[in-house]
């Protein structure tokens, strides 16, 4: 997990220095569900369990660059551990950097669309044992695997007094590389996202 905070620190530094020559700025927090996808093969003698449901929470920040392109960055983690087959818990931190096109389709509604990579951390959270420092009551493993991102939304900017908030339905997919802890390499969310703009829009 500490891998994880530090690879999005140092991508949000990078993100934030660009903002000097920032046309406009954007941060959100967001809520949304994983859905499921189709299994590689049912002929399998274990059958990972799919990668479905719990909620995930969701930050992102992003800068427009310029002609409405510019970059973003975004991590999402599941709020809940999962149940992995009965057997232990476990929790998904996806974390990604994206080229990011914002096309105005009027006054108030705008569109959202992201290209990029990342890296998803699968943290497994086990009984206590002999692996487990000592007195423990859970201890827990990790696994990362590299990932392509595409994702859409339409923005909204809702109220007439606070001109620089918005609502974004969104969907994202990720191609998760060699995601053998799970049943398949495909994975959705979707969800809503309430964000802020700094800037013009």
């Amino acid at each position: 997990m500490a891998k994880s905070a530090l690879l999005t620190a140092s991508i949000a530094l990078i993100l934030f220095a660009a903002t000097a020559h920032a046309q406009q700025a954007d941060i959100t927090i967001g809520g949304s569900i994983a859905l499921a996808s189709k299994s590689r093969s049912a002929s399998e003698a274990f059958l990972p369990p799919p990668e479905k449901g719990g909620t995930y929470a969701s930050f992102t920040a992003d800068v427009l660059l310029r002609h409405r392109y510019g970059l973003n960055v975004e991590t999402a983690v599941r709020t809940h551990q999962g149940d992995y087959d009965g057997i232990e818990k476990y929790r998904p931190i996806l974390t990604d950097v994206n080229a990011f096109y914002q096309p105005r389709i009027r006054k108030k509604i705008g569109g959202d669309f992201m290209a990029g990579i990342g890296v998803v951390n699968n943290v497994f959270y086990l009984p206590g044992g002999s692996s487990c420092a000592s007195g423990a009551t859970e201890c827990f493993t990790s696994d990362n695997h590299f990932y392509e991102h595409l994702s859409g939304g339409v923005r909204y900017y809702v109220w007439h007094r606070l001109t620089n908030v918005f609502v974004r339905p969104e969907i994202h997919y990720y191609h998760i590389q060699n995601n053998r802890e799970f049943h398949s390499d495909n994975f959705f969310r979707a969800g809503v996202s309430i964000g802020y703009t700094f800037g013009a829009h």
